[in-house]
């Protein structure tokens, strides 16, 4: 048996009951971008999404081919490891900590003191637009500019000629072993670019430096039970890659499909596990809905071709980690209610309405291989 499992970042459908704590009331990633643009996601319609919300110009589906919830975080936090080690089973009681004001200098000035370097910017931002405003002084001084969001990151960008890409994945790892305790980030990310002031671009070399999971995930299960787990782009590195077996890099959500569709033939037991990320990283963050609009439709497409390779025993889930409504002020993460989608093609199409947790995601993946795990219902029981 084979359960393909694909996050589609950021992709929200409304806002939590719980979203005003976040400043996230009003959010609907899906349902502000079907109002920017028109949205003509024909597979997506069959598979029931439209029966999920209210969006516009997205047909509800009666007979629709999947089962299908709607799922609210439990987990503290709307960023991109929260969302996905609850779906693994993994529920965190406390979020990670964010620094709206950026980093105290007790963090800046040992990280500058380790590294050698110096630090530029130090503040919440949005990626393109640093390298933009810092990028010319990065390159006469050698600073690092280090930068942050709502979410709980620190990120360091330096153009390649400056700062080799291995040295700036060794500085990644400096600042790692700096943010424990009270300051243990998510994740620090490296943000590679090149070009010349005013046409610097960030390369796809980005790496992601995670917390370990405090604890053992499905994805461990799993390969205790000898099923190979594949990971396509960053879910490695949100995991700390434990419990994968295999390890494929991804480009953009494109590529990311094609290798999926790819490697299907061979790899054809055991969990595959890819998170589209341009959603988020490219339109969601930008404020950017008629963007997202259009790698969704060109999603969908792809999403065709792989039913197509389907057998009858492997299993498709779709879901997402969060919202990221590019319609609102913010550019970060919102607070939001996610789809969950189970395909097979033996199943009968069901909805099963609202419900808590999402670590559900994983319940259900233990219940197809026939493995006990007691957090969360498998889907396709209920």
């Amino acid at each position: 048996m084979r359960v393909v499992l694909i996050v589609m970042d950021g992709l929200g459908i409304g806002e939590t009951t719980d979203a005003e704590e976040y400043g996230d009331k009003g959010s609907n990633t899906l349902g502000h971008i079907a109002q920017t643009i028109e949205l003509r996601i024909p597979v997506l319609e069959s598979l029931g999404i439209g029966n999920l919300g209210e969006f516009r110009g997205i047909k509800r589906n009666i007979e629709h081919l999947s089962i299908i919830a709607r799922l609210e975080e439990v987990s503290k936090g709307k960023d991109t490891i929260t969302g996905h080690w609850e779906m693994m089973g993994l529920v965190l009681e406390k979020a990670f900590p964010t620094y709206p004001q950026g980093f105290p200098p007790e963090i800046i000035d040992e990280f500058e003191r380790l590294t050698g370097r110096k630090v530029i910017g130090n503040r919440p931002a949005s990626g393109t637009e640093i390298i933009k405003e810092l990028g010319e002084e990065h390159m006469r001084t050698g600073s690092l500019i280090v930068y942050t969001s709502r979410d709980s990151v620190f990120q360091i960008a330096a153009h390649k000629e400056i700062v080799p890409l291995e040295e700036l994945y060794e500085i990644c790892r400096i600042a790692r072993s700096i943010l424990r305790g009270k300051h243990e980030v998510a994740r620090v990310i490296a943000r590679p670019f090149t070009g010349r002031p005013g046409e610097f671009v960030r390369t796809p070399e980005r790496k992601d430096f995670t917390v370990q999971p405090p604890e053992p995930t499905l994805l461990e299960r799993l390969a205790e039970k000898g099923l190979p787990v594949a990971s396509i782009g960053k879910v490695w590195d949100i995991f700390s890659g434990k419990g994968f077996a295999k390890r494929y890099p991804m480009n953009s959500n494109r590529d990311g499909l094609m290798t999926l569709m790819d490697i299907m033939p061979e790899f054809n037991h055991g969990l595959i596990f890819i998170t589209l990320t341009d959603f988020d990283t490219l339109y969601g963050h930008r404020n950017d809905p008629e963007g997202f609009g259009k790698a969704l439709m060109e999603f969908d497409f792809q999403l065709g071709r792989l039913l197509g390779l389907l057998g009858d025993e492997d299993f498709l889930i779709l879901t997402a980690d969060h919202g990221c409504d590019p319609v609102t002020p913010s550019t970060d993460h919102s607070r939001e209610y996610v789809p969950a989608i189970v395909y097979n093609k033996n199943l009968l199409g069901k909805n099963l309405g609202t419900i808590r947790g999402f670590y559900h995601i994983g319940a259900t993946i233990a219940h197809v291989f026939g493995i006990e795990w007691n957090k969360g219902r498998s889907l396709i029981r209920n």
